[in-house]
C-alpha cells in the first residue's frame, strides 16, 4: 500500500463561466501522507476549496491526476465517485450542510444509511455522544445553535471512519470560543482515529496546529512551498 493518502501530480481546472474560461488551479503537485494532518492557506480565491473539491471528485480535474487511498479518480464515473467518498471520505464545510428536516441522529447516520450499514443508528448515536451531543439526538438542525450543527458535521463525518477528512474552514461560521471546543473536537477525532486531516483555514493559529502547513496562491503552490508540497 502506498504511503500517501493523497498524490496530486500537474493538476490544472478550469471552468467557464460567463466571461470565458476562468483558470482556477495551474498546476498543482501535492503529496500527503497517511495519518498526516496537513492545513493549507492563502487568500480568497487562491482555489483553496476548488482543490479539496477536486480531492472529493465533486469537481473534475481538466488535466493532471489525483490518487486518494490508491483510487485514481480519473477511473470512476459518477456513482463510483459517489461510493468513493461515501467508503473513504468525510467533509466538513463551514455551513454545515445539514438536512434541516432531519434529526442530529439521522444527519450523523447519513453515510452508513447509504452504506446499508444494519449498525448505522448506533454508531451514529456514539458518534453524537462522542462529540458531546447526547442529550440531542433528536433535535432537528433548526433547533440547534451553530456550535451544535458543526459539531453534527463533525459526527457525520468520521461516524464511517473514513481514511481522510476534508474540511474547508469549520469554524468559519462560528464565535471564536465555540470555533476553539470545534476544533478541538476535529484533532481529537483525528488522533484518535489516525485519519489523515486536510484542513483548509484563515486561522493561523489554527493552521500551525497541523503538522505541516502550505500556502497557496493563484491556483498552485508558491516555489517556496513547491519542495515541501
Amino acid at each position: 500500500m502506498s504511503q500517501s493518502m493523497v498524490e496530486i501530480t500537474n493538476l490544472h481546472l478550469s471552468l467557464v463561466g460567463g466571461g470565458g474560461q476562468v483558470n482556477i488551479l495551474r498546476g498543482v503537485d501535492l503529496r500527503v501522507a497517511r495519518g498526516e494532518t496537513l492545513s493549507i492557506v492563502g487568500p480568497s480565491g487562491a482555489g483553496k476549496t476548488t482543490l479539496l473539491m477536486a480531492m472529493s471528485g465533486l469537481e473534475r480535474a481538466t488535466s493532471g491526476s489525483i490518487r486518494v487511498d490508491g483510487v485514481d479518480l480519473a477511473d470512476l464515473n459518477e456513482d463510483g465517485l459517489a461510493r468513493f467518498r461515501r467508503e473513504h471520505l468525510g467533509i466538513v464545510f463551514q455551513s454545515f450542510h445539514l438536512v434541516p428536516t432531519m434529526t442530529a441522529l439521522e444527519n450523523a447516520a447519513l453515510p452508513l444509511e447509504f452504506a446499508g450499514d444494519p449498525a448505522a443508528w448506533d454508531k451514529a448515536a456514539a458518534a453524537l455522544d462522542a462529540v458531546g451531543l447526547r442529550d440531542r439526538q433528536s433535535h432537528f438542525p433548526g433547533q440547534l445553535s451553530g456550535g451544535e450543527q458543526q459539531r453534527v458535521a463533525l459526527a457525520r463525518a468520521f461516524v464511517a471512519n473514513p481514511s481522510l477528512i476534508l474540511a474547508d474552514e469549520p469554524t468559519g461560521n462560528l464565535d471564536r470560543d465555540t470555533g476553539a471546543r470545534v476544533m478541538e473536537l476535529l484533532f481529537g477525532l483525528q488522533a484518535e482515529q489516525g485519519t489523515t486531516l486536510i484542513l483548509i483555514t484563515h486561522d493561523e493559529a489554527l493552521a500551525q496546529r497541523c503538522g505541516r502547513r502550505l500556502h497557496m496562491a493563484d491556483g498552485r503552490f508558491p516555489a517556496s512551498d513547491a519542495g515541501r508540497a
